[in-house]
């Protein structure tokens, strides 16, 4: 396993959805609470105001994310946005999470790197192949939420250690 990249890896799922669609699922966080996260909210960093639920999010927020049935937050930075198809951000500390959309015959393939992994232990088990995991599921629910109106999430609190949390 010597060769084996701990530090990044690419997810990717083709979505039969509007690249617009997409977009606002991952900058809005009234959309975010839809397929992703129990709670999502953004504050302007130069205003400290919070960002409108309903309002695309820019370049230079902070988030704090929720998740059910996890006793789980985190916070973070959007560093790059594009208002049309690129979004980037920290993650799991100082990691960052790249999407691009892209369209595909009429469908959108949504791509997913996430990079700056630490290379330690700890990091290669939670973050690296734990983030791996996580983004796999919320991906595939990115699209069945999109695509037939189901959110798989598990919200039930206290059900952990299910492989829809």
């Amino acid at each position: 396993m010597k060769d084996y990249n701990w530090k990044a890896f690419e997810k990717r799922v083709l979505i039969d959805a509007k690249l617009e669609d997409i977009y606002d699922a991952w900058t809005k966080s009234i959309e975010l609470e839809k397929w992703f996260l129990k709670k999502a909210i953004f504050n302007n960093i130069a205003s400290g105001e919070k960002v409108s639920v309903q309002e695309n999010i820019s370049a230079e927020v902070n988030y704090l994310w929720t998740w059910y049935a996890q006793n789980h937050s985190e916070s973070g930075k959007v560093l790059k946005t594009n208002s049309k198809d690129y979004l980037e951000f920290t993650f799991t500390g100082n990691c960052i999470v790249k999407i691009t959309l892209s369209p595909f015959n009429s469908k959108t393939m949504v791509t997913l790197v996430q990079e700056d992994i630490p290379d330690n232990d700890e990091s290669r088990l939670n973050i690296r192949l734990g983030c791996a995991f996580g983004w796999t599921f919320y991906l595939l629910n990115l699209k069945s939420h999109l695509e037939g109106g189901i959110d798989l999430r598990n919200k039930e609190d206290g059900l952990i250690n299910v492989i829809n949390n």
